[in-house]
């Protein structure tokens, strides 16, 4: 999650209570950069009591599926970014599929995220669609094809004139980059995945962006029919995804999150307000697609640590390191 690349400039004009997790297409994204987190079967209890039934992790952690073996958690699994060179060989893909999605064949692997972020200028980022192919070959010779869908995490810095959200449109380095994807993802049923994070649209612009436009505290709407920041960026991946011809791909927010300390606006209290709000308004849809729900995954179960960049990227976490929730927050 580097929130630092993050350059598209959105220029878009009761805290805790409990929230039913079983009625929201919610998940929460599970990082393991810090020196003090529970254990990965801990971690899954911990999802299970909660009520929590979809998970993201970051790579293929083999304590992490052990634990979730028959634990019914649908899970985004992902490639990491360093593997990508390495899964353009199809033998290697195969022997990836094999090792961790076939040899753990009661864990419910719903997407597999081939690379996160990566940037359209970096080198790796010809690396994705052959790896992508790779692992969907794969995945068709294990016949899960209709189980599991192949994509990848793309960030909103790819989109640019966001406002307003109608005129999105995907930068041009980006339009190279992410047209094949596309094809490939309206060719095999898959969605793209997209991390949307209006935290740090309203940091990086707060003289044009209100703290009530960004935690959907926001009373009415806006001259261009939005009540919240969070939709307006979506919709405007969604008609960058339109100008591309990709009319009916959709999209799953696979993180979005607000820190609570570390930055401008990070606290508890509008951290705790944005989940809320987030979990309850992902029921429905948005201006564009209003038909919902919305499948989206929390960033983040953990405060991190150990992760670098800003100090809010060690601040996300909906729980504490010894497992007690950060938010009064009811999942079930």
């Amino acid at each position: 999650m580097d929130k630092t690349s993050m350059t598209a400039i959105f220029l878009l004009i009761g805290i805790f209570s409990s929230v039913q997790f079983a009625d929201a297409q919610v998940g929460v994204c599970y990082g393991r950069n810090g020196d003090n987190l529970p254990s990965q079967q801990q971690v899954i209890n911990l999802y299970k009591s909660n009520g929590i039934t979809r998970m993201r992790i970051y790579d293929p952690d083999q304590a992490t599926l052990q634990a979730l073996k028959g634990s019914n958690i649908e899970l985004i699994l992902d490639v990491p970014n360093d593997n990508l060179q390495s899964l353009t060989d199809s033998t290697t893909a195969t022997n990836w599929v094999n090792t961790n999605i076939k040899a753990f064949s009661d864990v419910k692997f719903k997407y597999i995220a081939v690379g996160n972020e990566v940037d359209p200028s970096d080198s790796n980022s010809q690396n994705i669609l052959p790896a992508m192919q790779n692992i969907q070959n794969a995945i068709n010779s294990a016949n899960l094809q209709s189980q599991i869908k192949v994509s990848t995490a793309i960030q909103t810095g790819l989109v640019t004139n966001s406002y307003p959200p109608s005129n999105g449109v995907f930068t041009d380095s980006a339009s190279n980059f992410i047209k094949p994807i596309v094809n490939f993802l309206v060719q095999n049923g898959a969605p793209l995945l997209v991390n949307v994070y209006p935290y740090f649209s309203y940091a990086q612009n707060q003289q044009s962006i209100s703290i009530q436009y960004a935690l959907f505290t926001q009373q009415g709407n806006n001259d261009v029919g939005y009540q919240n920041l969070f939709d307006a960026i979506l919709d405007s991946v969604y008609a960058a995804l339109e100008k591309l011809g990709a009319n009916n791909l959709n999209i799953v927010v696979s993180e979005s999150g607000w820190p609570s300390a570390g930055g401008v606006a990070a606290s508890v209290d509008n951290a705790g307000t944005y989940y809320k709000n987030l979990i309850n308004h992902v029921k429905g849809g948005t201006v564009k697609r209003p038909n919902g729900p919305i499948e989206t995954y929390l960033f983040a179960m953990f405060d991190e640590d150990l992760k670098t960049g800003d100090e809010t990227e060690k601040h996300f976490g909906v729980f504490n390191p010894d497992q007690s929730p950060k938010y009064q927050l009811s999942f079930n």
